[in-house]
């Protein structure tokens, strides 16, 4: 399903467990950010399943590109900050943009894929299990299916998403699949556009800079599963930051089919 401009939408449904079934169609999606959708594509996201908008993104990233959301029906917006896993907050100026001498400041001292996501794992339980919160309180009886975005959609968002769909049961290599399949999504005008805003701040576009910004290198959400493991499985991760033995049993009968 496409819908006009939104990057990195996918609904997650079909990819495999490893007890046999698949992953529920209609219950949980994930997209960049929904600042650069159409008429048309507001009207497409009104036909979904969708009825909850989980954003990740921080204030600063809020005020930056606002979201578009559907007025035909009501949309529940959620959202849920998580500073791990978000480009550090520039400096913002009078008329709301961000002052180029500090972005290019906190841009220089990015670190690494892997060092995010472990940075939002050891940070962000508590987040994480409210996303998971919401998809396992959505039902079929109306639209309350859960929209996860963030800014390009492949970072806290990847996350949160492997961390679901492996609490649910989903295998290994689908989920690995279903991240790596962003960098795929964001190729093109979302990811010449990041690119074309650094370089015109004058941040220059190091191989690492543009992997941060545009790519998702299956080693990364492999790296931030390793880690999870070793601490009792995404299951565990969740409830270890609030969620309860009956939401997780919801979840996992919301993402099963």
């Amino acid at each position: 399903m496409a819908i006009e401009g939104l990057f990195n939408f996918r609904d997650t449904g079909g990819m495999p467990l490893t007890s046999g079934g698949v992953i529920r169609s209609g219950v949980l999606y994930r997209s960049a950010a929904l600042n650069a959708l159409t008429d048309d594509g507001l009207a497409q996201l009104a036909d979904t399943a969708v009825g909850v908008i989980a954003d990740f993104r921080t204030p600063v990233e809020q005020q930056m590109a606002p979201d578009r959301v559907p007025v035909s029906r009501p949309f529940r917006v959620e959202s849920l900050t998580l500073l791990e896993g978000a480009l550090p907050q520039p400096a913002i100026g009078p008329d709301a943009t961000a002052v180029p001498e500090s972005f290019a400041t906190v841009l220089a001292q990015l670190p690494t894929l892997g060092e995010l996501y472990l940075s939002m794992l050891a940070h962000g339980a508590g987040t994480f299990a409210g996303v998971a919160r919401l998809v396992g309180a959505s039902t079929d009886d109306e639209p309350t299916a859960v929209l996860v975005h963030c800014t390009a959609g492949k970072d806290r968002t990847g996350v949160a998403v492997a961390l679901m769909l492996d609490a649910a049961g989903a295998e290994r290599d689908a989920i690995v699949a279903d991240y790596a399949a962003s960098q795929t999504n964001l190729a093109g005008p979302w990811a010449e556009g990041m690119l074309g805003t650094l370089t015109s701040m004058g941040v220059p576009v190091t191989d690492s800079l543009r992997t941060l910004v545009t790519k998702t290198p299956p080693a990364a959400i492999e790296q931030a599963l390793t880690w999870v493991d070793g601490r009792g499985g995404s299951a565990a991760y969740l409830q270890s930051g609030g969620l309860t033995d009956d939401e997780l049993d919801a979840l996992r009968t919301r993402l099963r089919a």
